[in-house]
């Protein structure tokens, strides 16, 4: 069980980094002090942006779930 969240954490760990890189820049911060700012005036969002934030809250939930898990069992004491 434990090696299964553990693969699970890791897989879910790359979806969410790629996931968060996938984001459009707000404006402000880094994004913005590279030419991003110019861009981020379009206001509104489309289906794909809303689809995006869904989804990288799913996978971030998973996330945190595998975090969770593993250290549950990790506290357990082992079964005789």
């Amino acid at each position: 069980m434990i090696l299964f969240l553990q693969i699970l954490l890791i897989v879910s760990s790359l979806l969410l980094v790629l996931l968060v890189l996938l984001h459009r820049g707000r404006g402000g911060g880094l994004s913005s002090l590279f030419g991003g700012g110019m861009q981020s005036s379009l206001s509104g969002s489309s289906v794909v942006e809303k689809n995006l934030d869904r989804l990288t809250l799913f996978v971030g939930a998973i996330w945190v779930i595998a975090i969770v898990g593993i250290g549950l069992l990790i506290k357990l004491p082992p079964s005789a």
